[in-house]
């Protein structure tokens, strides 16, 4: 499960670092590496409808069916080591568990977010039955943002058109800046990459505590 979540990882990345040239010269490539709202929303005046939910549509759904796995094979383990991540990701998790306890169908319609779908997969929510709320809630979101970029098409194809003027040095910003993050992240052992890395050993990790608090 490690191996796919790390690609993912890598492409929004790239798609990151890329995104100056990207946004205009190929937009479609763009929302293959990196889906982002912001990308969504420069992208939507740029694609026809097909290629536009089709790429964006999939690219949101990828992560989603390996957390909900996630949390089905491994339970609370997954959810503290998504707590223990950041004390950001913690606060989310802890806020998102309370709501998940009362709202967990709606969550997953509105918000299908990595969290979220772990969550559901740990409260053991019908595979069946998180796949149409997941579905129908990427489906929703896209087509929001498509009306938002829309109704703002003006001003974005002003941006979209000084990013253009000035794309080769935006992209070596971005990459320079996209770099020394991940850099800096590598060095701390508080990316994203070195935490999907080390996923395995944490799990056993908070399985081992879980089966010692039980004892």
């Amino acid at each position: 499960m490690v191996a796919p979540l790390v690609g993912m990882v890598v492409m929004t990345q790239l798609g990151h670092a890329l995104a100056p040239t990207l946004v205009t010269e190929n937009p479609a490539l763009l929302l293959l590496l990196n889906s982002q709202n912001r990308y969504l929303i420069l992208t939507s005046g740029q694609l026809d409808p097909l290629p536009y939910y089709l790429i964006g549509g999939l690219r949101l759904l990828a992560p989603d069916p390996f957390f909900y796995l996630l949390g089905y094979w491994y339970g609370d383990a997954a959810i503290h080591w998504m707590e223990h991540r950041t004390p950001t990701f913690g606060e989310l998790m802890r806020r998102l568990e309370r709501a998940f306890d009362k709202a967990a169908y709606p969550l997953v319609l509105v918000i299908p977010n990595n969290p979220v779908c772990l969550l559901a997969g740990a409260s053991r929510m019908p595979p069946v039955v998180f796949a149409l709320l997941n579905v129908a809630g990427t489906a929703g979101r896209l087509l929001l943002l498509r009306l938002l970029g829309d109704a703002f098409q003006r001003p974005i194809d002003w941006l979209l058109g000084q990013i253009s003027t000035y794309r080769v040095p935006l992209t070596i910003i971005s990459v320079v800046i996209v770099g020394f993050v991940a850099l800096t992240e590598w060095r701390k052992g508080s990316g994203e990459l070195e935490q999907l890395l080390e996923l395995e050993e944490d799990l056993e990790e908070e399985l081992e505590q879980e089966l010692g608090d039980g004892a």
